[in-house]
């Protein structure tokens, strides 16, 4: 029975021979860009928290969200092409080791994307002479951000493995982002609707009752943990017993 391990690294091998983990350069760069010219047209406070808030609002809003459909579309794409699974799934493999392997690898494309928008943040803050670097802010917010988009991903990860179209999931994922323009501000629908949690989870605040994420109790656990428990035993239940 190959192991979990190789199972990722195959993954892996299969992402490097396209260009689709570039993407995760892309938010941060362009927000990054836009934060630049910000600062330079005097439309923003030189100070962390302006420019941590502004970088967000685009990458958590729009970026964070839309990556999570686009890296389980494409890690799932390989298979569905010319009987893929039927060739995988013929190996000495477990399908739960195949379902945690393809989602461990999207999530580490997300945390790859995080890791990247926090150097930004920095490079930006830095370059604009602003000192003493809030780590623990900074860290919090990535971290959230993270966690927060790891039912998204579940979530993508079972339509991704439903469909063989790819462009589907993408469609139901846009589709489900654009309502943030008016969830995300709404005290009644953003802390319960999925997609609105990466950029609360990222937003600095300057009172922070929450604890370790930027969002309630209620929040956290009903929405982030069983948003994320829901969706990844659902797909992994539905991919233990698909046809191929």
């Amino acid at each position: 029975m190959l192991g979990f391990q190789r199972l990722v690294s195959s993954e892996w091998i299969k992402l490097r021979k396209s260009s689709i983990w570039l993407l995760i350069f892309i938010s941060p760069l362009l927000a990054a860009i836009m934060e630049v010219a910000l600062i330079r047209s005097g439309e923003t406070e030189r100070k962390w928290v302006s420019i941590m808030s502004d970088m967000v609002l685009l990458h958590g809003f729009l970026f964070l969200p839309l990556l999570a459909g686009i890296f389980t579309a494409f890690i799932c794409r390989y298979e569905h092409e010319h009987g893929g699974w039927k060739r995988l799934l013929a190996l000495p493999v477990s399908r739960v080791s195949v379902y945690l392997a393809k989602f461990a690898m999207a999530a580490g494309l997300i945390a790859g994307t995080q890791l990247l928008f926090l150097v930004a943040i920095v490079i930006v803050g830095t370059v604009n002479g602003m000192p003493d670097i809030p780590w623990s802010t900074l860290l919090q917010s990535m971290c959230g951000g993270l966690v927060a988009t790891l039912p998204l991903v579940a979530l993508q990860l079972a339509v991704s493995v439903g469909w063989a179209s790819f462009a589907t999931p993408l469609a139901i994922n846009v589709i489900a982002t654009i309502p943030n323009i008016l969830i995300v501000n709404s005290a009644t629908y953003g802390p319960y609707y999925p997609w609105a949690q990466p950029l609360l989870a990222m937003m600095p605040v300057t009172h922070n009752n929450h604890g370790a994420l930027n969002v309630s109790m209620e929040t956290l656990l009903l929405v982030i943990v069983g948003g994320f428990a829901v969706f990844f035993l659902a797909g992994l239940t539905y991919f233990h017993r698909k046809e191929v």
